[in-house]
């Protein structure tokens, strides 16, 4: 991930005396809000919502004054890492976004899109950001307004901060194994490796599998994240003494993953290349449980 490194450098010398300047908001979001939530702070005036569906969809219905940002066009460069940090820069300031922003992020009941958005941003030094916790339409009718309308939005200047504490290589996660927790959060059969979005098969070794899957349950009327006690009991021997690294196939999954360990206390990072860079680079090793 040279580019990163590039990313990195790039900004610590182009900003460093900027953010000297600027104050930190602090965390004035829960990492995980409820529709009701949306309802009580409506007529806050920082709060940003961006919608992460694809642009068809925003077009035919989304809640009012939202912003569309397509996760697939706006969030991965062609090879599924984050894009480059000018583009990011330039896509958030459009979308309204200042380091006064509240961002609350939502998409479809996938979740990943909302959450890898929601990583980039703190990855970018912005923690004010929260993740709608029930997919597009799944409230009772009328409980938030609606429109069919591009919102007007006014553009604002985001000065980025990158937290490299958030985001993995893959060398760092390569020196991990048997060092550190790492947790893979694709499904089951990509990590046995009966299937794979790479040329290998099978995941890193000494991974754990949790799959991100599990943060949500699935109801008659869409997807809903489970309530974080039901989350605790799900993550409770993962040890919080030790750094855990996620990465699932292209770093969306293992975001949503990010979202909710953090939120239990657990000190986590991102490995952005994921299984799309491990599994196609034969320099590194992979474990294969299909093949015993």
């Amino acid at each position: 991930m040279s580019y990163f490194k590039l990313m990195l450098l790039s900004l610590l010398f182009s900003h460093s005396l900027f953010a000297l300047t600027l104050e930190s908001d602090g965390s004035d979001l829960p990492a995980i809000v409820s529709v009701k939530w949306l309802q009580e702070h409506s007529n806050e005036s920082r709060i940003v919502l961006v919608d992460l569906r694809t642009e068809d969809a925003y077009n035919k219905e989304h809640i009012e004054n939202s912003v569309n940002i397509p996760a697939l066009k706006s969030l991965f460069d062609k090879k599924f890492f984050m894009p480059k940090l000018d583009y990011i820069q330039k896509l958030l300031s459009n979308a309204g976004i200042d380091s006064h922003s509240l961002v609350i992020a939502y998409d479809d009941g996938g979740f990943i899109f909302a959450a890898r958005f929601y990583w980039i941003l703190e990855v970018l030094g912005h923690n004010n950001v929260a993740l709608l916790d029930v997919g597009y339409g799944n409230w009772d009718k009328g409980s938030l307004a609606l429109s069919n309308k591009p919102s007007k939005i006014s553009p604002k200047e985001f000065i980025p901060r990158v937290d490299s504490s958030k985001v993995q290589t893959k060398l760092h996660t390569l020196l991990a194994i048997g060092e550190k927790t790492i947790i893979d959060g694709r499904k089951v059969d990509a990590y046995e490796g009966r299937e794979s979005s790479a040329k290998r098969y099978g995941h890193i070794p000494t991974a754990q599998n949790y799959a991100c899957t599990q943060n949500y349950q699935v109801t008659a009327s869409g997807n809903k994240m489970r309530d974080l006690q039901e989350l605790k009991s799900l993550y409770k021997d993962l040890p919080k003494n030790k750094e855990i690294i996620l990465y699932c196939d292209g770093g969306a999954e293992a975001a949503l993953n990010y979202i909710v360990l953090k939120e239990l206390g657990y000190k986590a990072s991102v490995y952005d290349g994921s299984w799309l860079e491990w599994g196609n680079d034969n320099s590194v090793p992979v474990e294969n449980p299909s093949q015993k």
